[in-house]
């Protein structure tokens, strides 16, 4: 899988937000409406700064399960997925604020087997419910050793647009940049219950960089 928004610094989804508010603070400016061009400069650089792309020190391991966004960890739970997996697993659910990273990334090595995107409610994502009910997308990966792990971006009560960058059969290499959710939303992702768990509720970890789980 090549690492699309690799060296970006603003994912490119978030350009038109950028451009639709800085547009207008120039023209204001030129108006001489000072106050106008200061808000909407403002906008233009926190929508800019929302959609900013860093790179990341990414851990080396086949076993390693990755967390896939920024944010803080709000729920780690053994339950039965019942609608990919289809088999008890462990879920890791990671809430991101609007002041968050919004880069989604690999959380494992292996190779994307499928994906299911699900249109639903939009539930705070801090809400357990949005879990089954809101607008989601899930991407399935098998591990070199054929074991199974699902990442889910689920949208929010802000956000309304999931992007997904990749598709079944590519390889996913740890770390590298999938997609985003535009304005708050949350990453479920679930793996076997045999894995080490190796984060707590209220952490707060880096995509890409913060290491979850160790699979068996």
């Amino acid at each position: 899988m090549a690492d699309r928004a690799k060296d970006i610094p603003i994912a490119k989804e978030g350009v038109p937000f950028v451009m639709g508010a800085a547009a207008p603070a120039v023209l204001a400016g030129l108006l001489g409406c000072k106050k106008v061009s200061m808000a909407l400069g403002a906008v233009a650089c926190f929508t800019g700064w929302f959609f900013r792309n860093p790179s990341r020190t990414i851990p080396r391991g086949d076993d390693l399960i990755l967390a896939p966004g920024d944010g803080k960890v709000i729920a780690i739970q053994e339950e039965f997925e019942p609608r990919y997996l289809k088999d008890q697993s462990i879920r890791i659910s990671i809430f991101l604020n609007i002041f968050d990273v919004h880069i989604n990334r690999m959380p494992c090595a292996g190779t994307v087997v499928d994906l299911a995107y699900q249109p639903g409610r939009f539930i705070n994502a801090s809400d357990p419910d949005a879990t089954v009910h809101n607008e989601q997308n899930a991407l399935m990966i098998e591990t070199p050793f054929r074991k199974k792990v699902l990442c889910v971006q689920v949208a929010g009560l802000i956000a309304r647009r999931i992007v997904c960058w990749v598709h079944p059969g590519e390889a996913a290499v740890p770390g590298e940049r999938f997609g985003l959710i535009r304005f708050g939303s949350r990453m479920d992702t679930f793996f076997p219950v045999d894995s080490r768990v190796r984060v707590k509720i209220g952490d707060r970890v880096k995509g890409g960089e913060s290491i979850l789980a160790e699979l068996a």
